[in-house]
């Protein structure tokens, strides 16, 4: 019954698979940022070095990564961020003392907490001979050492991202000749490169991304393959483009797979560096410039200022700048007129940031929790507000604006009987050329107060994003240009194509004319995978994947692939516990076809990756012979000789199936 049940299910999915839409296809960084667990400092992950340890923080909003680098009951902070409870909290956990704070570099798109960990601590603050500020540091070059406990860090100038760029490279207690970790702040990311393009003055973009080329290639690229680098940001920060997920890599791995670094040539690189850089938030400058001068004390736990009293002159958009930080749903019942809606659960630093001139007269408007919360995380970027509760507001009798959500069924309905207002995309340009819901107009969200003055203020307006967050603020910027009839897609383009309904995407020769788009619907299928490129995963990154053989048992327990586990096709197909987990999902049967099926189903249900061995295990054995994997891909001069994947290890109990999460 249970192989009946998966060819069924099978044939089902083969004549349905081109109506299925997936939503999780297009969700982008700042979607997957909109959880409470995404706006406070977190631990990803504690790294076991020789003689040390590095335990890496993220705060998810702003795509930051920071550290504690522990050695013998010492700690360095490198990188904090302003709200530095967690380091403090978290070293005394450790039971180690805090001997000193590191700057890679002078951060732009944060406020740091150098000066926070300072004056609670007393330590001293380690930053670059190049940096320029203000206030009291021990200055270090490529001449200075640190020790902290068994563990000595060696600093190098790796100027690109900014003037005053360091990496620090960390030696553990066993050996002193080659580094085992590599702080590299905004000089290097997970395939990607920081952008040269944030400092203003008389140092051209150009002129940084040249040394950014000649730091990668005259000192970085010199390290050995093996050393782990721990950057600064991760995938959504604005301090370079396309940065990856991964919250760590290695010298190796990037000298390979990061596409900055493939270039040969310096003009090429500068090229593809400065190509197609998103533009920075407006706070960028005046946080480089606070970081510099020294950022004053936060007052924790203060809690909320004395409110605003309500008047009419709040909703006037020449006297105050109203953020309304409640919810999509809350703020479109009733909202005070004229402000914008910036929910606390999402990426508010940012789009604040973005949104707000700086030194604006600003109030918040909320309930107390998400006053509180919001104004303690606005002291990231440097902003501080008045605030006003939206009770009051109504308790004082003063006029609503209440905004219109509507859902894609509605508005699908209105495109095709042609009543549908103007729909505009704030999303980037980038986002839309690749997926839209229609005929749909461009206007990305920083620049649609300039941009709305294209469109008459008369005339009914539908705005459009991915989830709805960025389209109740674009409503809400549209209000305060005086259009009276704004309107959001209630859940976005995520909505949309959870719904059924079809959208149009960029073919492949990237015109932007009608002629060169096309109406498709989302599919999810799974990505085939050879049997070289197995067998480098299982060589290079074991423990990185799930690798399920669903071959019968006995032919399972006869032979298998080093690390797979056994699963039967039906429970793989229909067992939750199969749709969660660290990297990705890899299946594998006798010649690829069962399990091609299996993961077409599987890609329908999850976001993460589904892979198929092309082939099966006989593509493994000596007829399908595999090649084999040069130790340093660097020092590939030929093309290896072939060599079949080792499957002589028989394995004598099958590993447990994964176990689903609550």
């Amino acid at each position: 019954m249970k192989r009946l049940f998966v060819f069924s299910a099978i044939c089902l999915i083969l004549l349905n698979v081109v109506c299925i839409a997936q939503s999780d296809q297009i969700k982008d960084t700042e979607s997957q940022t909109h959880g409470a667990d995404s706006s406070s400092s977190s631990i990803v992950d504690t790294y076991i070095f020789p003689g040390f340890k590095v335990i890496q923080f993220t705060l998810p909003v702003l795509s930051i990564y920071s550290y504690l680098l522990v050695s013998d009951g010492d700690a360095l902070l490198i990188d904090p961020v302003r709200d530095v409870s967690v380091y403090i909290e978290t070293a005394k956990k450790e039971g180690v003392v805090i001997k000193g704070v590191y700057l890679t570099h002078s951060h732009a798109d944060f406020v740091a907490g150098h000066k926070e960990v300072v004056n609670l601590l007393g330590c001293p603050i380690y930053q670059s001979h190049k940096s320029g500020v203000s206030y009291p540091f021990k200055a270090v070059d490529e001449n200075s050492d640190v020790n902290i406990g068994k563990a000595t860090l060696k600093f190098m100038d790796t100027p690109g991202h900014t003037p005053d760029g360091m990496c620090c490279a960390v030696y553990g207690s066993d050996q002193k000749k080659s580094p085992e970790a590599l702080f590299t702040g905004d000089v290097l990311f997970v395939g990607s490169v920081g952008r040269p393009d944030l400092l203003e003055g008389t140092i051209s973009a150009a002129w940084l991304a040249a040394a950014l080329y000649d730091s990668w290639t005259n000192k970085i690229s010199k390290l050995p393959d093996s050393v782990v680098i721990f950057p600064a940001h991760g995938a959504g920060s604005l301090c370079g483009a396309h940065l990856g997920d991964e919250p760590k890599s290695t010298i190796g791995q990037e000298r390979v797979s990061n596409p900055y670094l493939q270039s040969t040539k310096k003009f090429e690189f500068i090229a593809a560096v400065l190509q197609g850089l998103p533009e920075a938030p407006q706070y960028f400058k005046h946080n480089a410039k606070m970081n510099r001068e020294g950022p004053p004390l936060v007052k924790v736990d203060s809690g909320l200022p004395s409110e605003l009293k309500p008047t009419i002159e709040l909703s006037q958009p020449d006297k105050y700048f109203l953020v309304d930080v409640r919810d999509a749903q809350s703020y479109a019942k009733a909202h005070i007129p004229n402000s914008v809606n910036i929910a606390a659960r999402g990426r508010l630093e940012t789009w604040v940031g973005t949104i707000v001139p700086w030194g604006a007269k600003f109030a918040l408007v909320g309930d107390e929790a998400e006053l509180k919360e919001s104004l303690h995380r606005l002291h990231r970027v440097g902003y501080s507000a008045d605030v006003i509760k939206f009770d009051s507001w109504e308790k004082a009798g003063l006029p609503v604006t209440v905004g219109k959500l509507r859902t894609p069924k509605e508005l699908y309905g209105l495109m095709q009987n042609g009543e549908s207002p103007l729909i505009v995309d704030v999303r980037l340009p980038s986002e839309w050329m690749a997926m839209r819901i229609g005929a749909v107009l461009n206007l990305p969200l920083n620049k649609l107060a300039s941009l709305s003055r294209q469109l008459d203020p008369d005339q009914p307006v539908m705005v459009v994003c991915n989830s709805a967050y960025r389209s109740s603020l674009a409503q809400g910027i549209l209000e305060r240009e005086g259009f009276k009839k704004a309107e959001s897609l209630d859940g976005g383009s995520e909505a949309w194509i959870k719904a059924g309904l079809p959208v149009i995407e960029a073919t492949k020769s990237e015109g932007s004319s009608p002629a060169n788009v096309v109406p498709k619907k989302q599919v999810a299928l799974p990505e085939r995978m050879s049997a070289e490129e197995l067998k480098r995963l299982i060589k290079d990154l074991p423990g990185t994947f799930t690798l399920v053989d669903i071959r019968p048992e006995q032919q399972f327990r006869e032979k298998t692939l080093p690390g797979a586990i056994h699963g039967d096709p039906a429970d793989v197909s229909t067992d939750p516990a199969y749709l969660v987990g660290v990297g990705p999902l890899i299946l594998m049967d006798r010649d690829g076809t069962i399990a091609m099926a299996i993961g077409g189903i599987l890609a329908q249900k999850t976001s993460r990756p589904i892979k198929v061995l092309y082939g099966g295990i006989e593509s493994t054995q000596s007829h399908g012979r595999v090649t084999e994997v040069p130790e340093s891909a660097s020092a590939v001069k030929e093309q290896p000789k072939s060599k079949p994947l080792d499957t002589s290890t028989p394995i004598k109990q099958a590993p447990k199936k994964p176990v689903a999460g609550c």
